[in-house]
């Protein structure tokens, strides 16, 4: 019952830390609650990506025509699969992550876990029997969940968070999305494409309002133009569930109206699980909902760690694993350096897909940057008309003085694949001038990142 290394939590951030730390000599024990995998595999990043495959095959069934092929009479489907596909994807993950704690000789444990003094832990199983593990080194990794607003309770049942928005038993004919943010945007996205009408409601001026004021407006509009109504500057005040569906009361800069739909879907953020694990016994400390921890995630008490979603770090999946490798290897006394913060890529997979790493435009210039702006539409780009999908661009951000590559901004097909390269380049220092001479291959939608850098330049050649 001894350990070198026991992991709290099975996401992206504690997974890969267990495997780090079985790598790297420790003997290492992880502990589960529910299923291997966390939120992340189960019932976010994966899962909702698996749903919006399966509308995004759809809307390419319904436009059969614009690519010469036979119209594809009245295509349908069955809602009840489109979910049961999700959820054997996310299945299928689980048990991967099981396999691969398996081949590195991790103990698995399940059971609700809370931290003791003394460098222990009480895990509590199903059954309600306590067993008690000792680790020279705890890393907590207990990630987070749909945050709640007071005046927009869930019930599961006609106000939901994302967990629910996975399973619905039904398709509703109306939804109200409250929050724009990532989480927000693909589920607008997915049940839209579905044949649900969905309306956003969004409290900031801009939707995805973390990104670049160019890409908000693009896509904001795209939406629009694929059916889905959005209220930006508003808020919801009061939702009613009395009747058979919700009724929401609406702020907006005119008056309030009310909304009426089917069920609503808070996605107004995450909200970290810190409750219960034990941190005041133990005298760890945390500030505003999160745990407080040094540059290499120790928190205030030896011996104790904390990565991912319970920290004030950006709450993606892949910087809880970063956060992770980078705790252990520190532990193990390897030469590691630290995260840059900076230089983290976002994604948002609806349709169009957005990216974006580094500074935003107002972001540069605020930090009083004199900059080199360049931009490329798809609809120059030989391969993305080949696709039949020219919605959206490239966008970079370049210091003029020194050529530092300070921000890039992607919507469009496929662009959350492509953002790499541009994290890469950053990491590396490139400069505007060498990825102008770096050859992209022709005809890709990737080349659109260095005619984008053309463009900053003056060398653009096809627009």
């Amino acid at each position: 019952m001894n350990y070198d290394i026991i992991v709290i939590g099975s996401g992206p951030g504690g997974y890969v830390t267990a495997i780090r730390a079985a790598q790297l000599g420790f003997k290492t024990a992880i502990i589960e609650k529910e299923s291997l995998g966390g939120i992340c595999l189960n019932w976010g990043c994966i899962p909702t990506k698996a749903l919006l495959k399966s509308a995004h095959v759809f809307k390419y069934l319904q436009q059969a025509e614009q690519y010469g092929l036979n119209k594809v009479e009245n295509p349908g489907f069955d809602f009840s699969k489109v979910i049961q596909r999700s959820r054997g994807v996310a299945t299928k993950m689980s048990g991967g992550i099981a396999f691969l704690m398996k081949k590195n000789k991790i103990d698995v444990i399940m059971g609700t876990a809370k931290i003791q003094k003394g460098k222990k832990v009480s895990v509590t199983d199903k059954d309600g029997k306590a067993t008690e593990y000792s680790g020279e080194h705890i890393i907590i990794a207990t990630g987070a969940r749909s945050r709640e607003l007071p005046n927009i309770p869930q019930d599961g049942k006609k106000i939901i968070g994302y967990r629910q928005a996975m399973v619905l038993p039904e398709q509703p004919k109306s939804m109200i999305v409250v929050g724009s943010g990532a989480i927000g945007i693909e589920f607008a996205d997915f049940y839209n494409t579905m044949g649900t009408k969905v309306t956003v409601v969004e409290f900031m001026p801009n939707i995805l309002p973390v990104e670049d004021e160019d890409t908000s407006k693009h896509v904001e509009k795209s939406l629009k133009k694929s059916g889905i109504e959005i209220m930006t500057n508003a808020s919801v005040e009061s939702v009613d569930t009395s009747g058979n569906g919700v009724k929401a009361t609406v702020e907006t800069a005119t008056g309030n109206i009310t909304l009426e739909a089917d069920i609503l879907l808070s996605a107004v953020g995450i909200a970290s699980n810190i409750e219960g694990q034990g941190f005041e016994e133990v005298g760890i400390q945390t500030d505003k909902g999160k745990v407080l921890v040094n540059e290499w995630y120790e928190t205030s008490v030896p011996g104790y760690y904390a990565i991912g979603d319970i920290l004030a770090t950006q709450a993606l999946a892949h910087v809880a694993s970063a956060e992770g490798i980078t705790c252990v290897e520190k532990i193990k006394g390897l030469h590691v350096e630290k995260i840059d913060y900076g230089n983290i890529p976002g994604c948002t997979y609806a349709h169009p897909e957005v990216a974006s790493v580094g500074l935003t435009e107002k972001q540069a210039k605020e930090k009083g940057y004199e900059l080199k702006v360049g931009k490329f539409p798809f609809s120059a780009s030989g391969k993305a008309t080949a696709n039949g999908d020219t919605d959206g661009f490239i966008k970079v951000i370049f210091d003029a003085k020194y050529g530092e590559w300070l921000g890039c901004h992607m919507v469009g097909d496929g662009v959350t694949d492509m953002i790499a390269e541009a994290v890469v380049a950053r990491k590396l220092e490139t400069t505007g001038h060498e990825v102008l001479k770096s050859i992209h291959p022709h005809p890709t939608i990737s080349e659109a990142v260095m005619e984008a850098v053309a463009a900053a330049y003056g060398e653009v050649i096809h627009i």
